[in-house]
């Protein structure tokens, strides 16, 4: 295996600098209407809020913070029953740090990342591939744009698949069930699965217990819920149902 280099990946966050400049530009001109008019205040102490819960969530998310971006990607390395031989599909691979990670614990493994990789977002291709080179996996990661609601491979076709936090950013699907069956699709039988989501955020996904039943429906093997957000190192202030507040897991064998 190639050498790690001495440069360090960047794997983003998953709080946008955007988040945290839009409101609090917008604050900062209420701030200045508030001189002709005293109540516009309490709309720029709104902005401000909103701009301060997004500057200190990207902190905790951050290496520099709590780190709570890579332990929550951690729990899909944790909950994976898989032995590493075959190849493995990371379904909206973003940045790569999942897709990376699983290159490093199964070093005779194939890995393969799709992602859309939209404008909204830091992340790109470009960014994957130069983490990987960067980490000394790039001779066994490969690359590909492609859309988690039409995965463009043949069924049955990996030995595993994972997806962390993707699912419920795919637009164009009112169905979210229907990204996990796409998943299932190109797992072959046999094969095993750990994908991450807001799977207790009931307004997208019912009921938990509803949602593993439908899953079982399809005709998977085995198939349960984990719930992550309860995970100790989960700050309390980024356990709102948009942030990491709902996610769970689901696991299995098709």
């Amino acid at each position: 295996m190639k050498q790690p280099s001495s440069e360090k990946p960047n794997y983003g966050n998953w709080v946008s600098r955007r988040l945290i400049y839009v409101p609090g530009a917008v604050g900062l001109i209420f701030i200045g209407l508030a001189i002709l008019a005293p109540f516009l205040s309490v709309v720029a102490a709104l902005f401000l809020i909103v701009a301060l819960y997004f500057a200190y969530a990207r902190y905790l998310f951050s290496p520099h913070g709590r780190n709570v971006q890579d332990q929550v990607r951690g729990l899909i390395l944790t909950n994976l029953d898989w032995n590493g031989a075959g190849q493995i599909l990371d379904v909206g691979c973003g940045s790569a740090s999942l897709t990376i990670a699983l290159a490093k614990k199964y070093p005779g493994a194939r890995v393969l990342g799709i992602d859309y990789w939209g404008e909204q977002w830091e992340y790109s291709k470009k960014v994957c591939e130069k983490n990987a080179e960067i980490e000394g996996v790039a001779e066994r990661v490969t690359f590909q744009k492609a859309s988690a609601a039409a995965i463009p491979f043949d069924d049955d076709r990996f030995d595993a698949i994972v997806s962390n936090l993707v699912f419920h950013e795919v637009s164009g699907v009112k169905d979210k069930r229907e990204l996990i069956r796409e998943a299932l699709r190109v797992t072959r039988k046999g094969g095993k699965f750990a994908l991450q989501d807001l799977f207790m955020w009931k307004r997208i996904y019912g009921e938990p217990d509803e949602l593993i039943e439908t899953i079982k429906s399809w005709g998977i093997k085995k198939v349960e819920f984990i719930n992550t957000s309860n995970s100790p190192f989960i700050p309390t202030i980024l356990k709102l149902p948009f942030m990491v507040g709902t996610i769970g897991m689901i696991v299995g064998e098709k």
